[in-house]
């Protein structure tokens, strides 16, 4: 169930080797963690998340999260799913009702925060693999129960939004692939 998550986190590690680290926190808690994609393991749990672009590929869709009040990319729990590019993409369609599609196989940017204890669910950490994916800027967006708002960003302007390190090392990550 594991083996796809673990072949993609090494091609991940050949993108980006500085980010040993994070990958080899990632491959130790899926290879020891039985459950890791079930939202009940409290010691943490694989979520998808969606870094989806317009189709010119110059504005991000950003959701300002309810739970969190902070400005995040779309994403959730996978629910026992383990492919989680699946996961990113159903998390994209359900919180903007938008058509969307993958820009890659490859995972975009991996991240483990912490979720502050909530309504009875203990504080726990979210081991967060997202995809680059699109949608046409042209669509409506439905904004989801999920959600306060959700607004095209250009990606350029994130930092007027959010000083997430995590959003804005996306932004980099962005804008280094789209010179190449």
């Amino acid at each position: 169930m594991t083996g796809q998550l673990i072949g993609l986190l090494d091609d991940y590690l050949g993108q980006w080797p500085a980010e040993s680290a994070v990958v080899e926190r990632f491959r130790e808690f899926v290879g020891t963690e039985e459950r890791c994609f079930e939202r009940d393991c409290w010691a943490g749990h694989v979520t998808g998340s969606a870094w989806l672009v317009n189709a010119a590929r110059t504005h991000v869709l950003l959701t300002h999260h309810r739970k969190l009040g902070r400005w995040l990319q779309l994403g959730g729990h996978s629910d026992g799913e383990p492919d989680s590019l699946q996961v990113a993409l159903r998390e994209a369609r359900e919180e903007s009702g938008l058509a969307v599609e993958p820009l890659s196989s490859r995972i975009f940017d991996l991240d483990v925060h912490a979720i502050p204890a909530r309504r009875g669910d203990p504080a726990h950490h979210h081991f967060d693999v997202r995809y680059a994916l699109r949608a046409d800027l042209g669509q409506d967006f439905v904004v989801s129960g999920e959600s306060l708002d959700l607004a095209w960003v250009e990606i350029t302007e994130i930092a007027a939004y959010t000083q997430e390190e995590s959003m804005l090392r996306m932004r980099d990550k962005w804008l280094m692939r789209e010179v190449r």
